[in-house]
Parts: structure tokens; sequence; C-alpha cells
């Protein structure tokens, strides 16, 4: 299968490089180090179309494509993690499940200002009791006359500070076997009753939101319902599968900015009168780092055009999330392996690109679940 790039796809590629190194790179380690969320980023992002790229003109998105979303996930993660992960999270998590399953209405009143970039997205699924194991949700929704009463927890929201309105799941009933009837709600976060807390201290991305939701007797009318109430389960998984394509992009991302300052560190560095490059055990680590974050990057395409033409891509996208983000962890360690004493400091940018990798390891569905998902798949 050929993923050479469209005359589009490229020129994408190439806006988006030169916005990131323009606007995001210079001010990555200051949010890195201040935990300050980079909202002026995210304005600009909306004015270049960014914000909408795989979302129809029609609601104000760019009418793009999902490979070339990925392109932009990583261009903007190669600049700096906490954007790209902010980023994935608002498109992916955001505006997609609205943009897949809402309604005309539910589409022209919410995910128009996520499209355009008005406003950032946000997808509240995990709970203290509830992260890997979806299906334990203990949020609740109960119908009472022609609204929902929301009650329920959520943690590590990514963007839930800075978002008009938040997605979550809760459990609307049970089905015909006994079993929870999980759906997706959208609520306003200027609704009564829920409260959005930003007070994690995190090892990495300290410059994406990350908040805790509390819903106190939430009520939102019953037309907030998210698609079909008895299929919200499959919904979100669809979400999720679209998700871990953006977040191995991302990773790879990461990756490469490690690759890039590995390679001009070993090439300014002299060590017994010769650059680390002149090296063999420093080429060989360099050659494993560039092939596996090639490797990485075709299979994050080859799951995005699979989707693209509406083909099955779950188990593609499970490969994809799970060899990118276990490869960028590897590759960040090996460049603070190449940088030696100076890898460890904060002055070099190396031991941040480490720190970031290792949450895409967790974050939608981690290392373990993407292996229950490819097996689960190989033995349907």
């Amino acid at each position: 299968m050929n993923f050479g790039l469209t005359q589009e796809q490229q020129m994408i590629k190439e806006m988006v490089r030169d916005f990131a190194k323009n606007e995001i790179a210079p001010y990555a380690q200051e949010i890195d180090l201040t935990g300050r969320f980079p909202i002026e980023t995210f304005r600009k992002m909306g004015q270049l179309g960014l914000m909408g790229i795989p979302i129809s003109k029609k609601y104000g998105g760019s009418g793009g494509d999902t490979i070339s979303y990925a392109i932009a996930v990583e261009e903007i993660g190669r600049a700096c993690g906490s954007t790209g992960l902010s980023y994935a999270a608002a498109v992916s998590l955001g505006a997609c499940p609205i943009y897949y399953f809402g309604t005309e209405e539910q589409k022209q009143d919410f995910l128009v200002p996520l499209a355009s970039g008005e406003s950032l997205g946000a997808f509240g699924l995990t709970e203290p009791n509830a992260g890997s194991d979806a299906g334990a949700t203990q949020t609740r929704a109960v119908v009472d006359g022609d609204q929902y009463l929301i009650n329920g927890s959520k943690c590590w929201i990514t963007n839930a500070g800075y978002a008009r309105t938040v997605t979550i799941t809760a459990v609307t009933g049970k089905d015909p076997k006994g079993k929870n009837i999980i759906s997706a709600i959208i609520v306003p976060t200027n609704t009564p009753g829920f409260t959005i807390l930003s007070n994690y201290k995190k090892m990495g991305l300290n410059g994406s939101n990350t908040s805790e939701l509390i819903l106190e007797d939430v009520r939102v009318p019953r037309k907030n319902l998210l698609g079909d109430p008895s299929k919200g389960f499959g919904q979100f998984l669809y979400t999720l599968d679209g998700g871990r394509i953006s977040i191995a992009a991302l990773s790879v991302g990461i990756a490469q900015a490690a690759l890039d300052a590995a390679l001009k560190y070993s090439k300014e560095r002299i060590q017994f009168g010769k650059t680390l490059s002149c090296f063999q055990a420093i080429q060989f680590k360099l050659a494993d780092m560039a092939m596996e974050i090639e490797i990485a990057r075709n299979i994050v395409y080859k799951a995005a055009w699979l989707k693209d033409n509406n083909q099955p891509f779950r188990k593609e996208a499970a490969y994809a999330k799970l060899f990118a983000s276990e490869m960028a962890v590897r590759a960040c360690n090996q460049a603070i392996q190449i940088h030696g004493g100076c890898g460890y400091m904060k002055d070099y940018p190396v031991e941040r690109y480490l720190r970031d990798a290792k949450l895409m390891e967790i974050g939608e569905g981690t290392s373990e679940i993407q292996r229950i998902v490819i097996s689960r798949q190989l033995l349907a």
C-alpha cells in the first residue's frame, strides 16, 4: 500500500511544521516549567483551520482527511508534547464524537465552535474506578421529564478547564440482559452543579490542562444525548479507536523531536577527540531510533487510511498506538543516553520528551489494553 502524501497533505505538513516551529516550539520549555496553558496558541490554530481538519466545512472545519490530521498532530507534538496532547484531545475526543454521532442541531450548537477553534473540546470517560474498565462507569444520568439528572465524577480529563462543553459518559439504564447502558451526553461546563478542578501535579505534559469533573444534580436537556442511547458504548469505542491514531501520531512527533536533538548533539559533542557521531555505538542507537520512527509513522498512516476509506481499523489503530507509544519511550530514553549527563538536565529538552512520552503508553488505553484489543480482533 503506497502512503506517498498527496499534494494537499504535503502542503498541510509544511504549513503546520512552519507554524509549530515559529509559534509553538519557542514556548514549549516555559509552559512545561510553569504549567501555563497556551490558550493563545489554540486561538491561532483555530484561525489557521487546524482545529477542524477532519471536520466538514459545513460545520466550520477544513474538510480534510484523517491522514492530514495525523500529520498535524505529529508536527505539533514534535514541537511541544503538551500542545500536541491538548490538540489531539480537542479534535479526536472533543469534536469528532459530535461530528460522527450528533444531530444536526447538536452539530450547529456544539460542533461549529469546536471545529472553528472558538472553543476547546473535551471527553469525560475516565473515573476513579473506571478507566481501562470503561464498563465500570459509575456516573448516572436519570431521565427527569425532558431533562437528564446527572451525578458522578470524572478524572484526568484533558482540556475540560478550557472547554464550553464536555461530552461525558454515564449509565442511563439497563439492557435486556441486565447490563448497564452507557450513553454519551453533551454537558455545557457552565451548568449549575458542574464543578471543574484543575489541580493535578503531573510527571509531564504540564502545559496540557488536565481536570477533575464533579457533577452534582446536573441537569441538561434530553436532546443533549449523543447518538443512539443503546449504542453509547460502541460509539465511544469508535471514538477511542480514532483517538488512538492521534496518540500514535503524537508519539511519533515526540520521538522525532528526540531523534532530532540526539542527532544534533552527537555531531557537536567531542569525546576522545571525535564527535559522538563517529562512534559506532552511537550510530547504531541513531539508526534504531530512525528506523522505528519511520515504521511507526507508516502504521499511523495505514490506520488513518483505513479509517478514511471506511474500512475496519480497530486492530490497526491499536497496532499504531501500541507500537508508536512504546517506541517513543525507547527513543526518548536513548536520546537521553546519547546526551549523557546533559540529557538529565532541564537545560536540554530530551528529559522533557521522555516525561511527555510516558503518558502515550497510558492514555487512550494502556499498552496492556491495546494487546487485549489486538488479540480479540485476531481471535474474533
